[in-house]
């Protein structure tokens, strides 16, 4: 975490004291935007040891433990079944190995995309939502600017802290309003809301 960023969040008053007692942990990430979509499907509704479990072992059917997408659509729903994944999960994971193979994105250069793109891009495969797609920008394309308000913590984290009373439609627009001036760090302000909510419970 750089001064110059602490700097500029700091000059919101409430995010100045998380910037001032949260300590920032180092969040792993994967080495692919594609690894990063297949970890998503595979840890989603799970708690983290579960989910791992089950990813380590889907990871285990393949060669140097990567998920080849031609191989992928060789594997039938059973074989995925075979290693903790739901019937729904199992499908969403071919859609996406499919996905990326039909459009040719294995080696894509993303750094080119923005982020609105991308995110319209990636949910067309079904199983991969909104939300999905922002944790990618996060912490795979080290994006900066991006404010995942369908994320429960960040969202109630907001609104807890800055003690927001509106409701429905009004909600998201005064969240947005809120962290505005957090641009172009609204990643990081994310990552201590997150940590926060870490700390506090």
């Amino acid at each position: 975490m750089t001064p110059k960023i602490k700097k500029h969040l700091s000059k919101d008053p409430v995010l100045k004291k998380l910037v001032e007692t949260v300590q920032l942990k180092t969040r792993t990430a994967q080495a692919s935007v594609y690894e990063a979509l297949l970890r998503s499907i595979n840890f989603q509704q799970l708690s983290g040891k579960a989910a791992t479990t089950i990813h380590n072992r889907f990871l285990a059917l393949f060669d140097d433990l990567y998920p080849d997408p031609n191989y992928i659509q060789l594997l039938t729903p059973e074989d995925l079944r075979a290693v903790g994944l739901s019937r729904q999960k199992a499908g969403y994971v071919k859609n996406a190995a499919d996905f990326f193979i039909a459009n040719d994105l294995m080696e894509k250069d993303w750094s080119k995309e923005s982020d609105e793109d991308i995110i319209a891009e990636l949910t067309q495969i079904k199983g991969v939502g909104q939300w999905t797609v922002e944790m990618i920008l996060m912490f795979t394309l080290n994006r900066m600017d991006v404010l995942p308000l369908d994320d429960l913590v960040v969202r109630n984290g907001m609104v807890q802290l800055y003690e927001v009373e509106e409701k429905g439609r009004t909600l998201k627009k005064k969240l947005l309003e809120i962290a505005e001036p957090w641009r172009p760090y609204r990643t990081i302000a994310s990552c201590y809301l997150w940590q926060w909510n870490d700390t506090v419970l």
